[in-house]
Order: C-alpha cells, then structure tokens, then sequence
C-alpha cells in the first residue's frame, strides 16, 4: 500500500520548483538514517543556488566509536537535466523518487575525509582520504508532514534499508530515517535555528524546527507528533534549549515538542563550516543522537542540528 500524499502537496513537489528570487533562493533535499540503537547513522544533502549556478553535496557517516567520514563539495557542476545526479572529482550520486512521498533510492560514490575528532571539520580539511559509498532506499513510515504558511517545505518519517561502505568495511544497515525538501531563501549567516526529527522505540515519531534571530524567537514553530498507526498532529517546538562543550558543540539538548518533552544526547557530529561570499562565517554542527521521554522512560533516537552564525569581527 502506497503511502498517501501529504495534504497540500502534489505528487511534482518531489520535483524541482520554479526558481525564486534572491542570491540565497535554494532548493534542497535531506535524507538522514540512524540505527535504532543510536550507534551508527549518517546523513546526505544536496542545495541547489540557481542564481550562483551552484550546488552544495554533503554526505557523511558516524557513530558511537568511530571516526566521522564526510564528503563535503561546494563546487559540484550543476546538472543539465532535472535530476538529481550530480558528478565532480572524485564524487558520484543519484537520488531517484520511484514513488512520489513513498519510495526513494540513494547511490552514492566517493571519496570522504575520515576526522580523529569532529570539530577538525571547522578547520583546513586534513583528514584521511578515504573511500565512501552509500546504497540506501527511504520506505515512507507514517504520513507526510507539510510546513505551515511561511516555508515551503515538507518532512517524510522514513525507514532506511541498504549498505554503507567506508573504507574496508561494509555496512548492512536497516534502520529508521527522515528526508526532507524545502525550496526558497535560506540565508545561513542571518537566523540560527534548532532542527530535530527522530524515533521512539513505540515507533512514535516526532520532528520540530525553532528559529531565532539575534537571540530572539522567531514566532514561527512547525512540527508534529505521530503515534505508531496513528495520525499526525501538528503541533509547536516551544523549547530548544541546548549545554555548549567546546567550539560550540551542544554536549546536551532538551527539546519540547507539542506536549513531547525528551532529553537529546549527542552521540557523534558531522559539522559543516559554511562561509559567505561577504566573509560571514556559520557553524553547522548535526548530530546523532539519543533521546529519552523523562516522564515515561521511552526512549529513541533522532538527528538534531544547530545552526550557528558567528559575531562578525569587530562587530
């Protein structure tokens, strides 16, 4: 049985969209996956900046005792046609709708930088140069999730099944997922932000995005709740507070979700050091991470990020 699509959505928003206006207009798509046990999990996106003739590709892999692999290329050729294949040195992927909002295949081939420790991500990039590839198919798991008025963007809960292979190693993964598309402006070095989207173990699922601007909420709170067979709730991501470790890495998270409330505990980052043309730098850091319900003892997992735009200097 197919999975519906989402209320206010047509089958061609799994498409490309007219370009907006703006240097920042961008058109992206995320696919994330997590082991249910929280120890391994990885994540891919790929932004389109029409007005620079640009396109961004991420993709990485992580877990509890490993280290962080990254493939990180601001330089990928746009493509000629209206699919989402994309080719640079070194770099091969495909992400392919077969079924609009219910089956979607990733083949990724590449070369990634394995990092001793995460925050090596916001320097120079000197990791080890390692082989990296990814063959995963997102399975819709529940109901679409489209953003109120003010974003155009929508979430799809996910199971994720496949291989990873890093290096020498061979990964068979099965496991949950979110993926994500959103097109229009997104200035990265304007608004911070807290993002998060995952799994409880009753096979509730739960997703939230809270903006700020100038350390001021944005009155703008999208999420929802989904029982295991049941129906979605929108609701509002009223709390994302988060402990800063070193560089800014969130060392611990509570989040509050409608009437959700769950402790987050990073497992393992994949951060991503972005820097504008003007020379405003934003730190990226995304995490994998485990979560508990304090008031029910249930537990998760999920992938949290934080945006972080840095003081300018001298400012």
């Amino acid at each position: 049985m197919r999975a519906p699509v989402p209320e206010g959505l047509l089958a061609v928003d799994e498409r490309f969209h007219d370009v907006g206006d703006g240097m920042w207009w961008g058109e992206s798509w995320y696919f994330d996956f997590a082991s249910r046990d929280g120890s391994v999990g990885g994540y891919v996106r790929i932004g389109f900046y029409p007005h620079q003739q640009a396109c961004w590709y991420w993709a990485c892999l992580v877990g509890e005792g490993r280290r962080p692999v990254m493939v990180v290329d601001h330089d990928v050729p746009v493509p000629r046609s209206s699919t989402l294949e994309v080719r640079h040195d070194g770099l091969w992927a495909d992400h392919t709708v077969e079924v609009p909002f219910d089956h979607v295949t990733l083949g990724c081939e590449a070369f990634g930088l394995a990092f001793d420790d995460a925050t090596d991500a916001y320097r120079p990039l000197v990791g080890e140069r390692v082989p990296f590839g990814l063959d995963l198919e997102w399975e819709t798991d529940g109901v679409g999730y489209r953003y109120p008025p003010g974003a155009d963007r929508y979430e799809v809960p996910c199971r994720v099944h496949g291989e990873v292979l890093v290096g020498d190693e061979r990964i068979e993964f099965d496991g949950i997922g979110q993926r994500d598309h959103s097109w229009g402006p997104r200035d990265w070095w304007a608004l911070s932000w807290t993002w998060c989207s995952g799994w409880l173990t009753d096979g509730t699922r739960f997703h939230g995005t809270a903006l700020r601007l100038d350390d001021v909420a944005v009155p703008y709170y999208p999420g929802y709740v989904q029982p295991p067979g049941g129906p979605l709730a929108p609701v509002e991501f009223t709390d994302a507070s988060a402990d800063l470790g070193p560089e800014g890495l969130p060392v611990a998270a509570r989040v509050t979700i409608g009437d959700l409330v769950l402790d987050v505990a990073p497992v393992a980052f994949a951060p991503i050091l972005l820097v504008a043309p003007d020379g405003r730098v934003s730190r990226f850091p995304r995490a994998l991470c485990r979560v508990t319900e304090p008031a029910t003892g249930r537990t998760g997992v999920a992938w949290t990020e934080w945006n972080q735009p840095q003081p300018e200097p001298n400012a």
